[in-house]
């Protein structure tokens, strides 16, 4: 991944160089030590353009968290607007070769488009263009983040039927490398128009004397192009290219109104000589910036429009921060708990194993109520690993000899108790007579129900059982000697129907697993876990090199890996239309990076095959449960405390956030109407003067 992303930028770098004297100015001489003085003379551009490329990469996460949050999805109604555009674009001119170049062309072209139109100005010593074309592209940047976060539109390939993203998947490297730097939502506006287009704007607005003009064309051929490109790929709307436009225009135009002030503060020219006086006569200094304080003081005393612009515009900011913090912080603690070492979940009830200094306890939480207490349970003396089981309101938990069931809506009540031989593993099912239990030991399954009385099996033939789950009146299992094989027999009938899970990827995965050291054996596949509804089975599947989640649709007979084939998938969890599942997304066994090494949760939306990230972060999280109204997953932070997270999928703002956007929201009102008011009196007094 890093090989293909090092390709494209030392191509960038050297067509950039390589051209120079095409768009040198006549009297100007290229030589070396030129190329280290840019540095000295333009480190704080430098500085503004490399902060906008970490801070792309943050913006990215916060989006997806967002979209995993929030639901923040404008892309149906871009959709309803263009319909097929694109598609017919990218069918009437798709060619393989034409593929290959666009695909490298949109990498490594916005690189040079980019970075090379700022060095260019900055090499050649036109501080008039590069002050303007750096602010530019950071209020492109700058102007973008708002829509990337609350207008969330996906792109053409992963939204239109028969659309293909053919840049994402011209190979796996590649396909690696996007899926790591972009969440696939942040399509509107187009940043691969609105940069270049704004350099454009910037070089035909300020070039005077028209040096560059050689360039501009340069760079008018490269928006053309890109335009054509980023439509064929499969990656953007029409749309998109109208919003990087419109960015453009707003950023150069700001570009034009902020270059004065702020290089009047941040020219490297006149910067160094204000830090020498901070650090050899720091009281001069402290007053020069008491000065200043006291002028911004007396000028918001008697504000003009411009300053009451500036406070409505602070206060706007602070209220959508607070909306982005709170979407993006979902996940709350379960109280009560110590140290959780398992969890199951229903609907609106959720049991803990906690490992006490007193010993494993189970603890129950009332999902419904917001921050409720954990609830003390009735049970049989337990270890971390006794089997325990919840469907609806009754729960189920043993040891090596004693079952013991109870309504967890009155945990401190016995309704079953019985003696067993150290079960496996506990499972809940529904019959016509009501819910019973089914216990695994040894290989082998029997049932009872809730009364004591042995159940009749479905499947009183089958043994060597690894593992059980089961779905109402279903259960589904696996067997040591058909270990790729999901059985699914139904409660109170004879037999079981039998499906075959095909873990099998395209063979790119599979010599790219190879290359790490990581070979696939298929021969030797098995299942790991299982879940399942009426509707679906979902597998993971390991095949030496990873595990891989397989999704089978029962009503179809399709099968397909639901995520990505390369990395090792755990903890699936299906219900309610979401398939969840925990991933240490893009680590490589052969060149692990740190980063990479923590569990993130991923969910689908299976209605509209949409695929989200729950977590973007360091912390390590795994085993999610899909409920209802919520999604409970474990997490460790960094000094290995683990917690339970509970998320909320309706998005709740928190009491302080409310009561702030309230009286934001009435300020934001009032200096709106007093800055409209301000606006029409200066003007006034501009007329008559």
């Amino acid at each position: 991944m890093e090989g293909v992303y090092l390709s494209w930028l030392v191509s960038a770098i050297a067509l950039g160089v390589v051209l120079l004297p095409v768009f040198k100015p006549p009297w100007f001489t290229i030589t070396i030590p030129t190329f280290v003085d840019v540095v000295r003379r333009y480190w704080i551009h430098i500085a503004i353009v490399l902060t906008i490329y970490n801070a792309k990469d943050f913006l990215d996460q916060v989006d997806r968290i967002l979209m995993a949050s929030a639901g923040l999805d404008m892309t149906p109604w871009i959709y309803a607007i263009e319909g097929n555009m694109v598609l017919w674009v990218q069918q009437t001119f798709e060619n393989d070769a034409l593929t290959v170049f666009l695909t490298h062309y949109y990498v490594a072209g916005f690189m040079f488009i980019c970075y090379v139109s700022f060095f260019y100005f900055a090499y050649f010593d036109d501080r008039w263009m590069a002050d303007r074309i750096t602010l530019s592209i950071a209020w492109v940047y700058l102007l973008a983040v708002p829509f990337y976060l609350f207008f969330n539109v996906r792109v053409t390939g992963d939204t239109i039927p028969e659309m293909e993203t053919l840049a994402y998947s011209l190979t796996p490297e590649i396909n690696d490398w996007f899926r790591r730097i972009d969440p696939f939502s942040n399509a509107m506006p187009s940043l691969h128009i609105g940069v270049p287009f704004a350099i454009w704007l910037c070089i035909t607005r300020f070039d005077e004397d028209r040096r560059w003009n050689r360039y501009r064309h340069l760079v008018l051929s490269y928006v053309l192009l890109t335009a054509f490109a980023i439509v064929y790929l499969g990656i953007h709307w029409f749309l998109d290219i109208i919003g990087g436009m419109l960015v453009a225009v707003a950023a150069v135009s700001l570009a034009e109104r902020t270059a004065g002030p702020w290089w009047k503060i941040f020219d490297e020219r006149t910067i160094n000589s204000r830090l020498v006086t901070v650090l050899t006569n720091p009281g001069k200094a402290l007053s020069i910036i008491n000065g200043k304080i006291k002028d911004i003081i007396l000028q918001y005393g008697k504000p003009s429009s411009r300053e009451t612009g500036l406070l409505a515009l602070v206060v706007l900011i602070l209220i959508t921060s607070i909306i982005t913090w709170d979407l993006t912080h979902q996940s709350l603690p379960a109280g009560g708990v110590e140290a959780p070492q398992g969890v199951e979940a229903v609907d609106g009830w959720m049991v803990t194993m906690d490992d006490r200094v007193e010993g494993a306890l189970l603890v129950i939480h009332d999902l419904s109520i917001n921050s409720a207490p954990a609830i003390d349970v009735v049970q049989p003396i337990m270890e971390l690993d006794s089997p325990y089981a919840i469907s609806e309101t009754l729960l189920v938990m043993s040891n090596d000899t004693t079952l013991m069931a109870v309504d967890i809506t009155a945990p401190e009540i016995i309704t079953l108790s019985m003696s067993v031989d150290s079960p496996e593993q506990i499972i809940i099912v529904n019959t016509p007579s009501g819910p019973a239990i089914i216990i695994l030991k040894g290989g082998d399954i029997s049932g009872f129900d809730l009364e004591g009385e042995q159940l009749f099996m479905p499947t009183p033939e089958i043994h060597n059982i690894t593992m059980i789950r089961t779905a109402g009146s279903e259960i589904a299992y696996v067997t040591s000697d058909n270990p790729t094989t999901v059985y699914i027999a139904r409660i109170g009938t004879l037999g079981a129907i039998q499906i075959e899970i095909n873990a099998q990827a395209a063979p790119e995965q599979d010599i790219m697993l190879e290359s790490w050291g990581t070979p696939v054996n298929m021969s030797n596949a098995k299942i790991t876990n299982l879940v399942f509804n009426y509707d679906y089975v979902a597998a993971t599947v390991n095949v030496t090199a990873t595990e891989r989640l397989v999704l089978f649709d029962r009503d179809s007979g399709i099968q397909w890996l639901a995520s990505d084939a390369k990395y090792a998938v755990k903890d699936p969890s299906l219900g309610h239309g979401i398939l969840a599942w925990s991933v240490k997304d893009h680590l490589i066994p052969s060149n692990p990076q740190q980063k990479y090494m923590d569990g993130e949760i991923y969910f689908t939306n299976l209605e509209s095959n949409i695929t989200e990230t729950l977590t973007s972060d360091e912390l390590d999280q795994w085993s999610p449960h899909v409920l209802e109204n919520h999604l409970v997953y474990f997490e460790m932070d960094d000094e290995g405390t683990v917690t339970i997270e509970i998320h909320s999928w309706q998005p709740e703002l928190k009491l302080y956030s409310n009561i702030v956007m309230q009286v934001g929201t009435l300020v934001a009102i009032l200096l709106i109407f007093i800055n409209a008011y301000q606006r029409q009196l200066e003007v006034k007094r501009a007329k008559t003067q």
